[in-house]
């Protein structure tokens, strides 16, 4: 018996009944043998951390753009948090850990830069563009990962406009991603003076807590309380409201107030001059090693956005200095 079978005998011993086992995998789109020591999850997991996709989270735009401060998030400790909160429930409903951790590594892969705001200015370029279905791209297409089937869904459905993931491990991820950005956002919020802890709605302080541990506490235990007979992944209707309640005052309050009219026309003019370039002209030899595919480059529009979307904030600001021959927005500056 292989390392990765007993592991596998482990999950069926252990497990709940509607865990989702790495042996019951759907499989991938390219068939590989097994591995001798990882399950198919586990090897999901490794491929999605060595991507070079995931090495540019760590200069991607959470909410803040690119702040002076130490301690305000981005979209790699975004996705980091998002996989501690998944990990805890998936550990105390008995789930795959494994592939929770997969989805949740994977969920921001295809995300812009410059934050929502950046995924918008693309979307108005290429109608359709959406974070979540570019993050299967990237793993299908961009550097053909070839992750199993559960793992793509997860990612794919993980935003709340899609249908509910087809797995308990994929609603999971996507009820983490909530719980995180809004808890981290307030406390980063916070930090920048943009908000203060007594302004938020009655209901957040109330039914979830007024510290940020103290709202991730109630959220979590009520959605594994909620969820412990595995019939579904979900919230009891108090703590859901709440949780909606607060994320409806973030979008007023903090997402769409925060960056003022001059700075939006400047990451537009940044990004949308990219796009427009590379529309146009080829993307530089060096930069097409994102890609494992060369297929991906044979639309023009479709190389220039999978391109652009890829790129860091800093690196979009450095080549928007190199096609225009002057120095880039002072984006950077807003917190």
């Amino acid at each position: 018996m292989t390392y990765r079978e007993m592991t596998e005998r482990t999950e069926a011993e252990t497990l709940a009944a509607e865990a989702q086992s790495a042996r019951h995998s759907r499989g991938r789109s390219i068939f590989e043998a097994e591995d001798a020591i990882r399950t198919a999850y586990q090897r999901d997991q490794d491929r999605i951390v060595h991507s070079k996709a995931f090495r540019r989270l760590g200069h991607k735009t959470q909410v803040w753009l690119a702040p002076e401060g130490d301690h305000y998030r981005v979209r790699l400790t975004h996705t980091l948090e998002v996989n501690q909160v998944a990990r805890t429930i998936a550990r105390a409903l008995r789930l795959n850990e494994d592939l929770v951790e997969a989805i949740s590594l994977g969920h921001d892969l295809g995300h812009t830069p410059f934050g929502h705001l950046g995924e918008a200015i693309v979307a108005e370029f290429h109608p359709g563009f959406k974070h979540n279905l570019q993050s299967v791209r990237v793993v299908d297409v961009l550097e053909r990962l070839n992750l199993t089937w559960e793992v793509r869904d997860g990612i794919a459905n993980h935003t709340w406009s899609m249908p509910m993931p087809a797995t308990l491990e994929g609603q999971i991820a996507r009820y983490a991603d909530r719980i995180a950005y809004l808890n981290h956002d307030i406390d980063d919020a916070v930090r920048a003076g943009v908000l203060q802890p007594r302004e938020l709605p009655a209901g957040t302080l109330a039914v979830l807590g007024e510290s940020h541990s103290g709202r991730i506490t109630t959220m979590v235990t009520d959605l594994v309380k909620r969820s412990k007979d595995l019939d579904e992944i979900a919230m009891s209707s108090e703590v859901f409201q709440a949780m909606i309640d607060t994320r409806d005052f973030l979008f007023e309050h903090v997402y769409l107030d925060r960056v003022p009219p001059a700075t939006r026309k400047l990451v537009h003019e940044v990004i949308t001059t990219l796009l427009e370039h590379y529309s146009v002209n080829p993307i530089p030899e060096a930069d097409e090693s994102q890609w494992e595919d060369d297929s991906a480059t044979g639309d023009p529009r479709i190389a220039a956005v999978d391109y652009v979307a890829g790129m860091t904030d800093r690196y979009a600001l450095r080549i928007f200095e190199r096609i225009t021959g002057r120095p880039a927005p002072a984006v950077v500056a807003m917190v």
